[in-house]
């Protein structure tokens, strides 16, 4: 992903000492910390989905819009994926008090709620995407939500760009908040990005509202999810997250607090960003990961299946990559978007997302299905288990 999806490092900002308001009309976020739950998706309620990623400033376009009528018509395309808040901190949905007080709201799309109701006409699976703690508005706002440096100022990344501490009650409940508006607004998942710790920048400096440690740190983001999930299901919506694609093979938190598994059990589907180009050389053993799509999907999945296990493999919906990054290798055109799509059905994963950061897709890769190939077919050997580096690209 790059890095306004959230596949790479993170942003965001603080400032102000205002309170942060509850809003009485809405669900009020409990702070307290309950048993978990796992949410299995059933084979009755499971439906694949192949989505599209769209930029709110484009779902705002009518001529976008009769662009993606089309793709529904003549492609696989079975869902759509629409910024709701990006990481500058902008809210492109009306109805959150607590955004427009900020100055966070920004109409990209006022007449959503219209669309998404024609998107379901169509037969279309509607996804909001939330960036969360990365956030360049409402920390400036309220310094209180910030991560912190050591003299009590707001700290900030190597982009000049700050985060909402995750250990932050209230950060929680303002992205929440956020997510209950877009289930209102009549979306049908909610899909949470950027949970988690900062990557880039003088890491040393940061503070937090508690200690930072191996334990602490994934513990706050399962608590978020699993708070978020009390308020959200009841609402008929499902709730997704993306996480960082090495979090399908690195199991110890990659040092922002991800592991996949602990998360996944509080959600309905886990996206983890397994772009090609975003894996170091020699990760998982393969020379240059972007020049080798299939091998480098199969892999990710065949190891993002152990972790989650059988009962949830329809769980994982994984994005895939429909870009190209200068100096990483071979360019992505049709051939390379479907190797990732045939990577992932050979081991029985259905569902997927596209990402391309300007929303240009390679329709010739999306014109029909990916059938799972027989074993008469299938790459041999089996690729074998590879050691893995916590390379957080």
């Amino acid at each position: 992903m790059t890095a306004s999806c959230g596949a790479v490092i993170g942003f965001a900002s603080a400032a102000s000492t205002e309170t942060v308001p509850v809003v009485s009309s809405t669900p009020d976020v409990s702070m307290s910390t309950v048993a978990a739950s796992s949410h299995t998706v059933t084979d009755s309620s499971y439906k694949p989905v192949r989505a599209l990623h769209v930029t709110a400033w484009l779902a705002g376009s009518k001529k976008y819009r009769a662009h993606l009528n089309e793709v529904f018509k003549t492609t696989v395309i079975n869902s759509v994926i629409i910024d709701v808040k990006e990481y500058e901190g902008e809210v492109y949905i009306p109805g959150v008090p607590m955004a427009e007080k900020a100055g966070a709201y920004v109409s990209a799309m006022p007449d959503i709620a219209n669309w998404v109701a024609d998107l379901k006409r169509q037969g279309i699976y509607t996804v909001a995407r939330i960036v969360v703690f990365k956030d360049n508005i409402m920390p400036r706002k309220n310094k209180a939500l910030a991560v912190k440096n050591p003299q009590g100022d707001i700290w900030f990344d190597s982009h000049k760009i700050t985060w909402m501490d995750p250990f932050n009650h209230d950060a929680w409940r303002y992205n929440t908040l956020i997510a209950v508006q877009a289930a209102k607004l009549g979306f049908d998942e909610i899909q949470f990005d950027y949970i988690r710790f900062p990557t880039d920048g003088k890491l040393s400096m940061m503070r937090f509202a508690k200690p930072r440690t191996k334990q602490t740190a994934p513990t706050a983001l399962i608590d978020f999810l699993r708070q978020a999930s009390q308020v959200l299901h009841p609402l008929g919506v499902k709730i997704s997250i993306d996480v960082f694609g090495l979090t399908t093979s690195v199991t110890s938190g990659m040092g922002i607090g991800q592991l996949m598994g602990p998360m996944t059990e509080q959600v309905d589907f886990v996206c983890p960003m397994v772009y090609p180009s975003h894996y170091a050389k020699g990760e998982y053993g393969i020379p240059n990961p972007n020049d080798q799509p299939y091998k480098t999907i199969h892999l990710a999945m065949h190891d993002a299946l152990k972790v989650l296990g059988p009962a949830n493999a329809k769980k994982l919906r994984p994005y895939f990559q429909d870009f190209s990054l200068p100096g990483r290798g071979i360019r992505y055109h049709a051939k390379e978007v479907r190797a990732q799509m045939q990577a992932a059905i050979d081991q029985g994963v259905d569902s997927w997302a596209l990402w391309n950061a300007r929303c240009s897709y390679t329709l010739d890769a999306i014109k029909t299905p990916v059938v799972a190939a027989s074993s008469a077919t299938a790459p041999s050997p089996p690729f074998p288990d590879v050691k893995t580096s916590s390379n957080t690209h």
